[in-house]
């Protein structure tokens, strides 16, 4: 069976918009709905590795499902069906069909487990209470599921099924913590077979080559489903190196709100590069007095440097959010003067 295909929809469609890069990712993204666009951003923010497998997968069935779409409008449904018969055979053109047809699914829980070998996954849940076990089978595809019942031990196997059976409605709390704990473990014992793919720099790159609504939506509903994801997203949009890239007009105005100790501690482990682009947006005293309080300063921790130059970054943040300076995204060409 192809793994693609235990994904939903959206998981799909996130692991397309990492496979096409982020220019072409941000352009798609504009022609979607709001709510579809914060459900793929907020997977792919979460995706840290795909088999490379998968990859193809995906792209095969996104090309042979638009093709039949494409058919579909030209000639109906009939024409499409016989066109793809003759093309690849009349299983693989209903698999198609069913796909060019089918909206996009819910997140399922379980969604690693589902993706996991059987013998892998039945090797890390055996010793779990049977009612976990029988949970955990319920949301797994049937063959899958069938797979793993059938290698429990034989002293809880017609226990585990009689719970599958007795199952009726389970709290959504229980089931988060249920899958939390078992992704955990199943983290900890899948082989490295994979490509790092995906995660927080991926949608970073694809948010910065977005119009600033498509941003700053995203990140709103990001910050609602998971506020520490959408604030390690925010730090990363920006960095402290990142200020070269203002225009002076925009540094002048930041570093009136920067306390003075924190920016000597901020350049104090910067480039050449970006203290000349400081020293060059103050006066020639002022730089000169921040030059010798770095120069006295002598060594100081790494993380102290971090923390004076996350606090401008914050500062950086608030003003550009307040659109009294502008950061350079892909919506350079809507500012207007």
């Amino acid at each position: 069976m192809q793994v693609a295909q235990t994904l939903t929809g959206v998981e799909k469609a996130a692991v397309l918009m990492i496979t096409l890069g982020p220019d072409l990712s941000s352009k798609i993204l504009k022609m979607l709905p709001e709510s579809m666009i914060e459900k793929i951003t907020f997977e792919i923010a979460n995706i840290t590795q795909v088999e490379p497998t998968v990859k193809d997968e995906i792209l095969t069935e996104f090309i042979e499902t638009q093709r039949a779409s494409q058919y579909i409008k030209e000639g109906g449904l009939d024409y499409a069906r016989n066109l793809l018969t003759k093309a690849l055979g009349s299983k693989k053109a209903e698999e198609i069909l069913a796909n060019s047809e089918r909206l996009a699914q819910k997140r399922k829980p379980f969604i690693l487990a589902r993706k996991t070998d059987p013998l892998q996954l039945l090797k890390t849940i055996v010793n779990e209470h049977p009612q976990t076990i029988a949970l955990i089978l319920c949301f797994l595809q049937s063959d899958k599921a069938a797979q793993i019942i059938s290698g429990l031990p034989d002293e809880i196997k017609a226990d585990v099924a009689y719970r599958i059976a007795t199952m009726n409605k389970t709290s959504p709390k229980v089931i988060k913590q249920v899958e939390q704990i078992l992704d955990k473990k199943l983290s900890n014992v899948l082989d490295g077979n994979f490509e790092s793919y995906g995660g927080i720099q991926t949608l970073v790159e694809i948010l910065n080559s977005a119009n600033r609504g498509t941003e700053k939506s995203i990140l709103e509903s990001l910050e609602q489903e998971d506020a520490d994801l959408a604030e390690e997203i925010k730090d990363s949009m920006f960095v402290f190196e990142d200020i070269i890239n203002l225009d002076n007009i925009y540094v002048q105005r930041v570093l009136r709100d920067v306390d003075n100790s924190d920016l000597a501690l901020a350049l104090k482990g910067a480039s050449k590069e970006v203290a000349d682009h400081i020293y060059g947006n103050i006066s020639k005293r002022a730089a000169e007095t921040l030059k010798e309080d770095i120069e006295f300063m002598g060594p100081v921790r790494i993380t102290a440097v971090e923390e004076a130059q996350h606090k401008i970054v914050g500062v950086i943040r608030r003003l550009d959010e307040a659109g009294e300076i502008i950061i350079s995204r892909g919506d350079q060409g809507e500012v207007v003067v």
